[in-house]
């Protein structure tokens, strides 16, 4: 039960973090025509996820409780890419590269047939 409210604090904190530099981003960037938070966001928390990972692995002894809320909490309310981006690598990294790309291709095919559907959907109520 304490690692589900860390989890649940850690989010809040992640997503409170991704909207406070979303915004931050989108007032110098006036109408913008690329998705630049986003983009920002999701290499950031990519970055972040890679360094706490390994630095919680090799250097630094972390409570599993801390580790759950920083990276899943945290890390996962700011952005769910750092955590695709990581499993990814993972299986890199492990010689599954069949694995990492058909992970790559599928989350990205099927993400986007989710969203047309998620409209055609909405559209049809």
């Amino acid at each position: 039960m304490q690692k589900i409210l860390l989890v649940v604090l850690g989010g809040a904190f992640g997503t409170g973090f991704r909207y406070l530099l979303s915004s931050l981003i989108y007032s110098f960037v006036k109408e913008p025509s690329f998705p630049y938070a986003n983009l920002v966001i999701n290499v950031s928390g990519s970055f972040l996820i890679g360094l706490l990972a390994e630095l919680f692995e090799a250097r630094l002894l972390v409570s599993p409780s801390m580790r759950v809320a920083l990276l899943t909490g945290v890390l996962g309310g700011y952005t769910t890419f750092s955590s695709f981006s990581f499993e990814t690598y993972s299986l890199l990294r492990d010689g599954e590269t069949g694995f990492a790309l058909l992970n790559v291709s599928m989350s990205v095919v099927l993400g986007l047939a989710a969203v047309w559907a998620g409209i055609r959907v909405a559209q049809a109520l």
